[in-house]
């Protein structure tokens, strides 16, 4: 009914880059809120070899899985069938923040399909020490229709210095007081690195 894999094949990296979406589960070490995010648009997520993968984290209204990932690094991305066979699949380890002024920023970011520069402000890598399935069979059934374009359009019409202002305000830390978004030294990137997509 449930299969534990040694790392993510072939077969199940197909299937992983094939969800529209996935939700993704941080918490406080002690107390505080547990999140669950949602992440959707095609070209954000994508595997980086048997055992980690990374998602394109673009400016939202919380900054909550980035606080959560300074403070502890535990983190489970979860996806689901919504169409075919009913299944999840849940991968569990440790993540980290990458920032666009980070070196290792600029080597990752040519691995997403999606072009949107403005608005990004990290990219989030997983390490995974446990890759397992489960029979989904309550999931319901769903036909996927669009990627939500109202995030890229409302973006898209910002300057550098409306991000600089809102990760102020509203991503520097999360509901429970943690530090979030360090907005000293970062700045938003409206470019990406030489040769990214």
């Amino acid at each position: 009914m449930g299969q534990v894999f040694e790392g993510i094949d072939e077969r199940l990296r197909g299937w992983l880059l094939a969800q529209p979406m996935f939700v993704v589960a941080t918490a406080p070490a002690e107390g505080g809120h547990v999140n669950a995010s949602p992440k959707g648009m095609a070209g954000t997520f994508t595997v980086l070899g048997e055992t980690s993968v990374a998602y394109l984290d673009y400016t939202g209204s919380g900054a909550e899985t980035i606080a959560h990932l300074r403070e502890n690094g535990r983190i489970t991305l979860m996806f689901n069938a919504f169409d075919g066979p009913p299944r999840i699949v849940r991968l569990q380890g440790t993540g980290r923040v990458v920032v666009p002024e980070d070196e290792e920023f600029a080597q990752l970011r040519p691995r997403f399909a999606k072009s949107r520069q403005i608005g990004q402000r990290s990219i989030i890598v997983v390490e995974c020490d446990r890759i397992a399935d489960s029979c989904g069979w309550s999931v319901p059934v769903m036909q996927y229709v669009a990627d939500r374009d109202v995030l890229d359009l409302s973006q898209e019409r910002r300057d550098e210095e409306y991000f600089a202002t809102y990760w102020a305000a509203k991503n520097a830390e999360s509901i429970d007081g943690l530090p979030a978004l360090q907005i000293e030294p970062l700045r938003p990137s409206r470019r990406g690195p030489a040769g990214s997509a």
